[in-house]
């Protein structure tokens, strides 16, 4: 009877800890498959989009993607998300990893795990027709504003500033809602707004408000109880500050650096070069 209740508790024990194991794997299943599957939304410029006429994605956050591919010693596979989808996707192991300009809040991090530093800082910037007669956030009281579903602003809009919200899937529903005339103003990622009203057809639109939508930390995220891959993609990423790679990278892609991003790349510039592949 007492070898068995051991058994049995030995099989628990076993159980118990195996998700656990399995989680930390991930370093290991990568190089074994070859590849590294990284979830990036290809909605547009400057973070993602496809090269005219092909499949073929380019991008800051593609960049950053192929970068730790070659980091670690693998393929990169670029799986285009939303915001909608992007967090399944990970959950569902349907990517190993986000480069989705999903940034840090409570609720995400409850489900999911992140690397610590951070490779961008992400506001939401508003367009709106001209002459709008909107100048700060308090004049969106009563207004309809368009949103992507899954995006972190639907708080601070609706209970901040008291606007009628709607949420499309994606941004590319949220700018036709715009043009529709279907709602006053649209919130989406700063970087690609900035991006969109640089072309001719966008000249009838503004960004009329200088100042983001609650700016917070854009991370790459995994799942949880990854720690040996969470450390490991850490250190790639304070490599692309160190080096001055990531500042570099933006300017091509004619994004202006946040002052965190000037800062972290003050922070760790003259550490080591990284050696690649990089192991844990």
């Amino acid at each position: 009877m007492t070898q068995k209740l051991l058994a049995c508790l030995l099989a628990a024990a076993a159980l118990l800890t195996l998700p656990l194991a399995q989680a930390d794997d991930l370093y290991t299943t990568i190089k074994e498959r070859g590849k590294v599957r990284i979830g990036v939304n290809l909605s547009g410029l400057p973070f993602g989009t496809y090269k005219p006429g092909t499949q073929t994605p380019f991008g800051f956050a593609v960049d950053l993607a192929r970068d730790i591919g070659d980091k670690l010693g693998v393929e990169t596979e670029v799986v285009p998300v939303v915001a909608a989808n992007r967090a399944v996707f990970l959950q569902q192991g349907k990517v190993d990893l986000l480069i989705a300009n999903m940034t840090v809040t409570p609720e995400r991090s409850e489900k999911l795990d992140y690397v610590p530093t951070p490779y961008e800082q992400l506001g939401g910037a508003l367009v709106a027709p001209r002459n709008s007669g909107i100048s700060r956030w308090e004049d969106l009281k009563d207004k309809t504003v368009c949103i992507s579903q899954g995006a972190s602003f639907q708080q601070p809009l609706t209970q901040d500033y008291h606007v009628n919200l709607k949420a499309y899937r994606g941004q590319s529903e949220v700018l036709l809602a715009l043009r529709g005339n279907s709602c006053d103003a649209v919130v989406l990622n700063s970087p690609i707004m900035h991006e969109l009203l640089r072309q001719p057809e966008w000249s009838g639109f503004e960004i009329p408000i200088a100042e983001d939508l609650v700016p917070a930390d854009s991370v790459i995220w995994l799942r949880k109880q990854e720690p040996r891959m969470q450390q490991l993609l850490d250190r790639i990423v304070q490599d692309w500050h160190a080096s001055g790679w990531l500042l570099a990278l933006g300017q091509q892609y004619r994004m202006q650096p946040s002052p965190l991003i000037v800062a972290l790349h003050d922070r760790y510039q003259g550490a080591p070069a990284l050696k690649t592949p990089v192991t844990p």
